[in-house]
């Protein structure tokens, strides 16, 4: 399977902000724990790209992706920590260049359907929506997959636990992407991880 295909068939992309080295494993930890061997970490904090190669080094077998990625630099270290998907909040030419050169899937967020085309011309089909919760939800993802029938979207913004159901019962989700399944006690994350797998498995 593609990095994709097994990010379809999890259907969660924690997002996942880091402050500390030392708080990379036991996050990764609870969210492998809870059935979700994903992780987004975003490249908001100073030691994200050390916090990649740490959960990199230590769960080889997991997807762990690094998100807003918004320059080509930012994706050269990431993808060099071992990142094995690249996610950004926009459109990078950048960015995508990067990853076609390194060969490790780029989901661009967009929100508009001249956003969606630009990355169809770049030869990109999964596509982040975001922020998700504030350009329409999923009411807005069917209208702009019926445009665009060959896009899968992964929403990130405004899904919850509450609302997962709805999201990934849509053929054009990929996954549904946020940082609620990521909390700061690592046994709540646990828990939050289960259910939410519980309701993709229709338990």
């Amino acid at each position: 399977m593609t990095i994709l295909e097994k990010i379809q068939e999890v259907k969660l992309v924690p997002v996942v902000v880091l402050n500390k080295v030392e708080d990379t494993l036991p996050t990764i930890k609870a969210l492998h724990d809870g059935d979700v061997p994903v992780a987004e970490i975003c490249f908001r904090t100073p030691c994200a790209a050390e916090c990649i190669k740490k959960a990199c080094e230590a769960y080889p077998n997991d997807l762990i992706g690094a998100g807003t990625v918004i320059n080509a630099k930012q994706c050269e270290e990431a993808i060099a920590c071992g990142a094995k998907f690249i996610v950004s909040p926009g459109l990078s030419r950048s960015v995508y260049e990067v990853c076609k050169k390194h060969n490790v899937p780029y989901l661009p967020g967009i929100v508009t359907p001249t956003e969606i085309m630009e990355a169809l011309e770049l030869g990109l089909t999964t596509l982040k929506f975001f922020p998700a919760g504030v350009f329409g939800g999923l009411k807005a993802i069917k209208a702009l997959g019926a445009a665009f029938p060959s896009v899968k979207f992964m929403p990130t913004g405004g899904v919850n636990n509450e609302n997962l159901k709805e999201f990934v019962e849509c053929d054009k989700i990929l996954a549904c992407g946020g940082s609620w399944l990521v909390k700061k006690d690592p046994a709540e994350t646990v828990k939050v991880c289960l259910e939410a797998r519980k309701i993709i498995k229709g338990e």
